[in-house]
C-alpha cells in the first residue's frame, strides 16, 4: 500500500549537504514516483546554505550534515520548529586506486605516510563550514596526526568536492563521508575504509522546514521520515533513527499537515 499524499503542482528548492547526494536523488525520484510532486534540490555544504537562508535565500527546507547549523536557523525563529534527526552518518578513508596510501579504520596507513615523509597532499572538507570537515580534522587530531597532515590538508567546499580531490590522483587520499564511496561509480576509480565510529563525535544530521514552507516541502519532509527513505539511507551507509523504521505500518508520518 503506497502512502497517500495531497498533489501540489510547487517545485519547492530545498537545500540538502552535499554528503547525502546519491541518497537524496534515489530518494526525491522515489518521492516523485509515489506521490507524482516533485522538489528542486540544490547541493552544497550547510554552512553555507545557512548563511544563504539567513540572508534571504528561498530554500523551504534544510537537510543538514549535522545539528549545529539548522539549530541557527531555530535560534533564529526562521523555522517551523526544531526539526528531525534524519540520519547518522559516517565517515571513510579513500583514495584513487593507484594511490601508496593503506587504507585502515585507524589510519594506521596515514600514520605510515607521515612518517616515511611521502605524504604530499591530503583532502577533507573544509570544517569552517562542513561537518563532514569538522569531523575529520576530530578523527585526525583524536589520533595526533593533524598537526602533521595540516601543511598538506587540500580543502573541498563541501564533502563532495572533497571526495572528488581524495579519488582524483590530485591527493594521496582523504577522510570523507561513507556515503559517498557506497555508489555505483565508485568502485571503479577509488578505494575506501569505514574509520572507527568512535575517533569521532556522532553525525547526527538534522532537517528544518522553514516558515514559508510549502505543502509539497512539508510532504517532502515527512517522506523523509518514513521506512521508504530510511532503506535508501541505510543502503547509502547511514544510520537511521530506530523509531521511524519501527513505524513501517504507522502511516500518520506519510500525511503532511501544515504548510502553506
Amino acid at each position: 500500500m503506497q502512502p497517500h499524499f495531497a498533489f501540489s503542482s510547487s517545485n519547492p528548492p530545498i537545500a540538502v549537504a552535499a554528503n547525502v547526494k546519491f541518497a537524496m536523488d534515489d530518494i526525491a525520484a522515489q518521492f516523485t514516483q509515489d506521490t507524482g510532486m516533485t522538489v528542486r534540490l540544490s547541493y552544497g555544504s550547510s554552512g553555507n546554505f545557512v548563511s544563504q537562508i539567513q540572508h534571504g535565500a528561498p530554500f523551504e527546507l534544510l537537510l543538514s550534515a549535522d545539528e549545529f547549523y539548522p539549530n541557527q536557523l531555530v535560534k533564529a525563529g526562521l523555522t517551523q520548529d526544531a526539526g528531525q534527526i534524519y540520519a547518522m552518518g559516517r565517515l571513510a578513508v579513500a583514495a584513487s586506486k593507484g594511490s601508496s596510501l593503506v587504507l585502515d579504520s585507524q589510519l594506521l596507513g596515514v600514520k605510515a605516510l607521515i612518517e616515511s615523509g611521502k605524504l604530499k597532499r591530503f583532502a577533507i572538507a573544509n570544517p569552517a563550514h562542513a561537518p563532514y570537515g569538522e569531523r575529520a580534522q576530530q578523527v585526525l587530531e583524536k589520533q595526533g596526526l593533524w598537526q602533521a597532515v595540516e601543511p598538506y590538508i587540500i580543502l573541498g567546499e563541501n564533502a563532495s568536492q572533497a571526495a572528488q580531490f581524495a579519488v582524483s590522483g590530485s591527493t594521496q587520499g582523504g577522510i570523507i563521508p561513507l556515503s559517498l564511496v557506497l555508489t555505483p561509480n565508485f568502485e571503479r576509480i577509488g578505494q575506501y575504509a569505514a574509520i572507527d565510529d568512535a575517533l569521532y563525535q556522532p553525525i547526527q544530521q538534522r532537517m528544518v522546514l522553514m516558515k514559508q514552507a510549502s505543502k509539497t516541502a512539508v510532504a517532502f519532509y515527512h517522506y523523509m521520515q518514513t521506512p521508504v527513505a530510511q532503506t535508501i539511507l541505510i543502503k547509502y551507509g547511514f544510520h537511521v533513527p530506530e523509531a521511524v523504521l519501527a513505524s513501517e505500518t504507522n502511516h500518520t508520518l506519510f500525511a503532511p499537515e501544515g504548510g502553506k
